[in-house]
């Protein structure tokens, strides 16, 4: 259900969402600061916050209210519903926007799974598809698909992992062994268990009345050699997701399908002519309410338990819960 409005104007206020951490959390490790997670190594462990930032085309864009919250809950929920299918790197949650996990040597290499035609960004299957191009990451696509139909059968789609500030690049699996990015066994090993992955995820979002669209998993290296589940998984930051009810009427109309995800907002973002170069539109106080509820409601869809925001000032209950005081 829709968070209350009184919560969300507080949260919308000065220091109500988590943008950044302040120095006081470099005591906790090495820092990388990624898109939207801050991430502190030290030994054989990481200690991962989900702040509130939301990006879109590979900027960074604003923060959410309960974004974080939203993404860390939902994370630790698919990694422990899909332990036997693939581990993950998760060994406890300390905060409502922060994991602790084993640290990992991440693959330089996103593992892309796509179950249907659509897209809004330039570099989207369906954009490609729509400029005349029959061929995706060197798998062939058939003539007469429409725009956000079902593929025949899901599709591996792999990634470059870019630096922050620049653009992940789609391509072939022969591109990332040209460049060392990754040998074909360990890609074979790897294509397997996530194709495997993506299904029992589209089962379990089918029980929900959703439909897994696609994802994205980023994979690493523990020290005792296992590949492992890294990062987050199946959240409407990393994963499409569209309402299975009224999905054939939107086909047969030829309008695009029900989404409970962010695709609203790189929809507004293209409307308002952005694209990923340049600077984005400021976020709106109406966009960003639109968005934490389309967040909260998707946590609940999947997980069938209400969303419970705790709504104390991020920076303090963060240090608190992790030990800074």
């Amino acid at each position: 259900m829709p968070l209350d409005p009184a919560v969300l104007r507080n949260a919308l206020a000065p220091g109500g969402t988590l943008d950044t951490l302040d120095g006081r959390f470099d005591a906790l490790g090495t820092r990388y600061s990624g898109k939207v997670r801050e991430n502190f190594s030290r030994g054989q462990e990481r200690l991962i916050v989900v702040t509130d930032r939301v990006s879109a085309f590979d900027v960074v864009l604003g923060t959410i209210p309960f974004k974080g919250q939203v993404l860390n809950r939902l994370a630790q929920h698919w990694f422990e519903l899909s332990a036997e299918v693939m581990p993950g790197h998760v060994l406890d949650v300390p905060d409502p926007q922060a994991t602790r996990a084993i640290e990992c040597t991440p693959i330089p290499v996103e593992m892309v799974v796509r179950g249907y035609l659509t897209g809004s960004s330039s570099t989207s299957i369906l954009r490609a598809y729509e400029r005349g191009e029959r061929s995706f990451c060197g798998h062939a696509l058939p003539e007469g698909l429409r725009p956000h139909e079902r593929l025949a059968a899901p599709l591996l789609t792999p990634s470059t992992k870019a630096a922050k500030g620049d653009h992940d690049q789609s391509v072939s699996k022969d591109v990332l062994f040209e460049r060392g990015l990754i040998d074909p066994e360990t890609f074979g090993e790897l294509e397997a268990r996530v194709m495997k992955l993506f299904a029992f995820g589209q089962a379990e979002a089918a029980k929900r009345g959703l439909i897994l669209v696609d994802t994205k998993y980023e994979l690493g290296r523990a020290p005792d050699g296992r590949i492992v589940l890294i990062d987050e998984i199946h959240t409407p930051d990393s994963s499409r997701y569209w309402y299975a009810d009224g999905y054939e009427d939107a086909m047969a109309k030829g309008e695009p399908p029900r989404a409970l995800d962010k695709e609203f907002l790189r929809r507004w973002l293209v409307s308002k002519g952005f694209l990923g170069d340049g600077a984005p539109p400021p976020l709106s106080p109406e966009i960003r309410t639109e968005a934490a509820n389309r967040y909260v409601e998707l946590f609940e869809q999947l997980t069938g338990r209400p969303f419970e925001p705790d709504t104390e000032a991020p920076q303090e209950r963060l240090a608190r819960n992790l030990g800074l005081g």
